[in-house]
């Protein structure tokens, strides 16, 4: 368990967290968004709070106290707004995925009973259409693009105004609304079909720990900036990325998509980034590309080993030129929702990047441990935050069990689901289904997912992430994926293939090759490079390559069984 490292304000639920920071940062600038004109447009600590206020009290004089509100669309301020009014004080709050095709939207607004649903754009002709066809219990559509009012929908921006003079008037109903920071507040969907996802109960509780768990051992104020780079729905982002930087007095800006990642860096200055190893793998691949291209990659290699042990403000003055291809403001960048490839990790490390993983899943709201500038041992998670505890079960020989925690972050239960909830909650502790080792002091390490191992006939695990990080380090390797195939004459003997995902482009550059039995071939030969390094019970036998991406949760997750299913179809 990690120590408390920094202070910072005890908060009882997220609107005292908002009460509490009000004077603290009011003029603070809170979100700064870059308009069609390229001009800014800032908005500060106290007008969030004002607007948030006035939004939910809107809320209510609608009749939606206690009632179910979802949210979706991409990042932006107004889904933050949106998301706070109807959780301090009015009603439950689902966030939904925005990558969620029309039938499993429709599917989640019937199952989740929402009676009002904040939205962008691009979702409108969907929601006209469920609310027509009198599909749960949808009566309202609330726009985040609309200025006014039109048509049957309201405007979230009408709507608080229209909550600012009802406060004007004297109403104070939002206002003096008492939160019951036990109670289910938030309502996740978990990633899965629609009839198999799970609904993840949380309270203000569970995420008020974690916010203060996060500030007691990570070194962010008010002077960071926040870069918002994930699915806003999803609890890694929503947590770490937009409630914690609230709760810090820090400024959010919003990323204008992936491609665009290392120039929002420079543009907005960044300093804290949370994001998925897949974003950091490209960063990396980027920065070196442009060594290479400059001539300085040998230069940069050598400078790495020989100060290696060097503090991390003596490292950023030493590989100044790459602290300012990425703005030349960087303090932490937390790794979550996959594994890292510790060499990657590594390399960050080495030139003054403070890169560390986090850990945690939704039903831990999330954080269960993190890494931290102080304590940090590569291709571990940190260890667990002050509040939460962590223990293996059913330890194998190699010391690897499964990892259950304990702590005030983890879930009410799963909403309507008392069976799945006795399976994942036993004596107070949630069993993650993930395989771990903990060393001597405390650091875990993820070995992998419990139900993705491999077992092979001579009892020997394997685990797919590990194998799959080896392979994306070959050129050209976009994502791999490592499953277990039974030998035709022997069910019961598995052999491992892999399936490669290429990018033809880098290919053609580094290999000069163009023709797919080639590509195969030199693939082929780097696997069998890589499994010289490996006992041969590890020995991956086949390979399957392709252009076409692998089948992944909106997190960057692969999806392991719906990829299996593929691969047996074709």
């Amino acid at each position: 368990m990690e120590k408390e490292l920094y202070k910072y304000i005890q908060i009882s639920d997220l609107k005292d967290m908002l009460n509490k920071t009000k004077k603290l940062y009011a003029n603070k600038v809170a979100y700064k968004i870059r308009k069609q004109d390229g001009e800014y447009k800032l908005i500060s600590h106290e007008e969030v709070r004002n607007m948030v206020d006035a939004l939910g009290t809107a809320l209510i004089d609608m009749g939606l106290k206690g009632k179910r509100i979802a949210v979706i669309g991409k990042n932006r301020y107004e889904w933050e707004i949106a998301y706070l009014s109807i959780v301090c004080g009015t009603g439950i709050v689902v966030p939904l995925d925005k990558s969620l095709p029309e039938n499993e939207l429709k599917e989640l607004i019937k199952r989740s009973e929402v009676e009002a649903i904040f939205y962008t754009n691009e979702y409108e002709e969907t929601l006209k259409k469920i609310k027509l066809n009198g599909i749960g219990k949808l009566k309202h559509l609330i726009s985040m693009d609309l200025e006014e009012n039109e048509d049957g929908i309201y405007s979230e921006k009408e709507l608080i105004s229209t909550g600012k003079n009802l406060i004007n008037k004297g109403n104070k109903e939002f206002i003096n609304a008492k939160i019951d920071s036990e109670k289910m507040s938030i309502m996740l969907f978990t990633s899965g079909t629609t009839s198999a996802s799970k609904v993840v109960a949380l309270s203000h509780k569970n995420i008020c720990s974690n916010l203060m768990d996060i500030a007691s051992v990570v070194d962010v104020n008010s002077e960071d900036i926040f870069l918002s780079v994930l699915p806003i729905h999803h609890v890694f982002e929503c947590t770490v990325g937009f409630l914690f930087s609230l709760y810090k007095g820090a400024q959010t800006v919003f990323c204008d998509g992936i491609r665009h990642i290392i120039e929002n860096l420079k543009e907005y200055n960044v300093s804290v980034m949370a994001c998925v190893p897949a974003i950091y793998e490209r960063i990396f691949k980027i920065i070196r590309k442009n060594l290479e291209k400059q001539g300085k990659l040998e230069d940069v290699l050598e400078k790495e080993e020989k100060y290696k042990n060097y503090t991390f403000e003596e490292k950023k003055q030493i590989f100044k030129e790459i602290h300012d291809m990425l703005g030349g403001n960087i303090k932490l960048f937390i790794s979550g929702a996959a594994a890292l490839d510790k060499n990657i990790e590594q390399k960050y490390r080495y030139l003054g990047l403070n890169l560390v993983q986090g850990y945690g899943l939704t039903e831990t709201s999330p954080i269960v441990g993190i890494g931290t500038k102080k304590f940090n041992r590569i291709g571990s998670i940190g260890k667990t935050v002050p509040s939460v505890e962590a223990k293996l079960v059913n330890v194998n020989k190699e010391g690897i069990g499964e990892l259950i925690v304990k702590g005030p972050n983890v879930m009410l239960g799963y909403f309507e689901n008392q069976q799945a909830t006795k399976d994942a909650i036993k004596n107070g502790w949630f069993y993650t289904g993930d395989l771990a080792k903990i060393d001597n002091d405390g650091y875990i390490f993820i070995c992998g997912r419990k139900k993705s191992v491999i077992v092979l006939k001579n009892g020997k695990n394997i685990f797919p992430e590990e194998m799959e990080n080896l392979v994306n380090r070959i050129e050209g390797v976009l994502e791999s994926f490592i499953f277990g195939k039974p030998v035709s004459d022997d069910k019961d003997d598995i052999r491992i293939n892999v399936k490669i995902v290429f990018d033809r482009k880098v290919i053609k550059d580094v290999y000069k090759i163009d023709n797919d039995d080639e590509i195969y071939k030199v693939l082929k030969s780097k696997i069998k490079e890589i499994n010289k390094t490996m006992p041969p019970y590890k020995a991956i036998k086949n390979i399957i390559i392709t252009e076409k991406p692998l089948i992944k949760t909106t997190t960057n997750k692969i999806k392991r069984q719906a990829n299996l299913n593929e691969i047996e179809e074709n």
